[in-house]
């Protein structure tokens, strides 16, 4: 092999690895599309949302369903309001509950679904009712600090 082959060889490879790598950015962040479909938006308020960000995933029974599409803030109810954008082909029922939890060691935080019995379909706008907000570990402590301290 002569040195020009060589090196085209090796700019491939070095071409490859980049774009490899930079798909993999792309996933880790979930700054990767779903496609071109969009889905129907629906909504949330939760007392603590915790480390929840756009972006992050809406997942049912384990199955990514959708992602976080906005977070406000509401000044009457002083909640948070999550907006989702479920993927069109996910359909639940509108005593769906919403709960954040927590995945994996980093502490990425998403939003649970959980279907309920009702036979009305949760539709583009709908706000769901049931939810359960983040759990907060500092919160959680200081509770558990708190009732010792009472004890004694």
């Amino acid at each position: 092999m002569n040195t020009r082959t060589i090196e085209i060889m090796v700019g491939l490879f070095v071409a490859g690895a980049m774009a490899a790598l930079f798909m993999l950015s792309m996933k880790v962040s979930n700054l990767a599309s779903y496609g071109g479909d969009e889905g129907y938006v629906v909504k949330a308020q939760f007392d603590n949302i915790g480390g929840l960000k756009v972006r992050s995933p809406v997942s049912a029974g384990g199955v990514r369903v959708g992602k976080v599409s906005e977070i406000a803030y509401d000044n009457e109810s002083y909640a948070a309001v999550v907006s989702m954008d479920i993927e069109p082909q996910y359909k639940f029922p509108k005593d769906t509950a919403a709960s954040i939890y927590t995945a994996g060691l980093l502490g990425e935080q998403f939003v649970g679904l959980e279907p309920g019995g009702d036979e009305d379909f949760l539709k583009a706008g709908d706000v769901i009712d049931l939810t359960q907000s983040a759990l907060v570990l500092e919160q959680v402590i200081g509770q558990f600090l708190y009732s010792k301290a009472q004890e004694d």
